[in-house]
Order: C-alpha cells, then structure tokens, then sequence
C-alpha cells in the first residue's frame, strides 16, 4: 500500500504531487527546489541553493525515518553545467562516500520559480 510522506520541515508542494511516496521499501522524493521552509523564500546562488535543496532533501528522509545512506538513485537538474563543480562538492558533503548513490546529472533550459538546481531522490529501507 502506498503512504504518502510530508513534513513541514520541507516545502509543502506546488503542484498536485506528494513530497514523496512510499511504497514496498521504496521512498520516491518529488524534485526539490531551494525554498526555504520556514519562510517560503528562495535561496539565492548556486552554493545556498544546493544546500537548501539537501537540507530538504534530509527533512523528507528523515520523515520516513530514513538517512542519505538509504538513497539509491538521485536525478539532478541543473540550469548551468557550469554550476557543476560547486553544485557537486556541496552534493557530496552531505553523503557518506561507501553509500554514494547512482546519479545522472542534466542542464535544463527552465526550472520551476527559475531556480538554479533542483534534485529528486529514491531511497530503499534495507
């Protein structure tokens, strides 16, 4: 049976979608964008809105009681390629490198509310 997974300690959602959904050990992160929670505004620069999208990225984890450690699969979507390096080093603080998930990286020409990075995640209870 699907659950559906929220928290304040996140965005809520812009759209008709759930902040996540878990089903048969598998939690499916809807693409975050850098929105602060607590205030709803946007964060501002490549580095600051990298880390805005992990700390909601681990807000949503922690809601279904998991950690970075259980994300299998992240998708990364980034307006500027050449926003890569910075956007990566910040990415990889966060991860503990033996649990390193598969990754694909894309530049996209839009993202919603025309942020620079936006990031969705799997992760599996095991």
């Amino acid at each position: 049976m699907k659950k559906i997974v929220s928290t304040t300690d996140a965005p809520a959602a812009i759209g008709p979608y759930a902040q996540a959904n878990f089903i048969n050990g598998i939690l499916y992160i809807s693409g975050q964008i850098p929105v602060n929670p607590e205030t709803g505004e946007l964060a501002k620069g490549i580095e600051n809105e990298t880390h805005q999208v992990m700390k909601n990225l681990k807000a949503i984890l922690e809601a279904a009681e998991m950690n970075f450690k259980n994300v299998v699969k992240a998708t990364i979507f980034l307006k500027n390629m050449d926003d890569f390096a910075v956007m990566n080093n910040i990415y990889a603080s966060y991860l503990d490198s033996e649990f390193y998930p598969a990754r694909e990286t894309v530049q996209v020409s839009c993202l919603p509310k025309n942020v620079n990075i936006e990031i969705s995640m799997i992760a599996h209870s095991f």
